[in-house]
């Protein structure tokens, strides 16, 4: 059972900080990684005190910055005092180190199996969201561009990060997400299929 003290703590003081990032890391996405930690926790038997507060932090640190936001967010859930109250130092640490180890890109697996869970549910792989979310990126980072090159920006990120050998690991074969990668590696691998989404889900995000 999580603490209900720790629940009042982390509703009202750190869930509410996404309010101000952007669309592919808001409220929305935030519940979405604490609800799929929480399952992952229950059918790995761990801590889920430790899941949900390693999930409600993981990407508190693009308050500062996006590159190196998650070892900002690991530093802001160890310089979080508030948290002596539920977990030991250990606790804290692996937590840290969790927060830390949950970007996609990163160049090391995960170090415990927070880290893994985290993770994972980060990696919420619905191939609409996931098509959606990379056009959004793209029109947030450069809205002036002509549509060919955000199309070209949106295809070489799922080739690099989706595809097949692409940088994107999956540390629970059986999950939800594993099915959902393979839907969207099919409609990654049709180029007449991708273009036809792009220019669609483009038009509504211009709307």
């Amino acid at each position: 059972m999580i603490p209900a003290t720790l629940i009042h703590y982390i509703e009202t003081e750190i869930i509410p900080r996404y309010k101000h990032f952007d669309k592919a890391h808001n409220l929305a996405h935030v519940r979405t990684v604490v609800e799929e930690s929480l399952t992952l926790a229950k059918e790995y038997n761990v801590n889920e005190s430790m899941a949900y507060t390693i999930a409600a932090y993981h990407d508190t640190g693009l308050c500062r910055d996006r590159a190196t936001h998650h070892l900002i967010s690991g530093e802001i859930l160890k310089q979080d005092k508030m948290l002596c109250q539920w977990f030991s130092k250990e606790e804290i640490e692996t937590m840290k180190e969790a927060v830390e180890d949950h970007r996609a890109s990163t160049d090391h697996e995960p170090r415990s199996i927070y880290g893994k869970i985290v993770a994972e549910a980060d990696r919420v792989i619905d191939p609409v969201i996931t098509l959606r979310r990379t056009v959004q990126y793209g029109l947030k980072q450069k809205p002036e561009a002509e549509k060919e090159w955000h199309y070209q920006r949106f295809r070489q990120h799922l080739m690099e990060k989706y595809a097949p050998g692409g940088y994107l690991k999956l540390w629970f074969p059986k999950s939800k997400n594993a099915e959902k990668l393979k839907e969207l590696q099919k409609i990654i691998a049709d180029e007449a299929q991708l273009r036809s989404i792009f220019q669609q889900l483009l038009a509504e995000e211009k709307e």
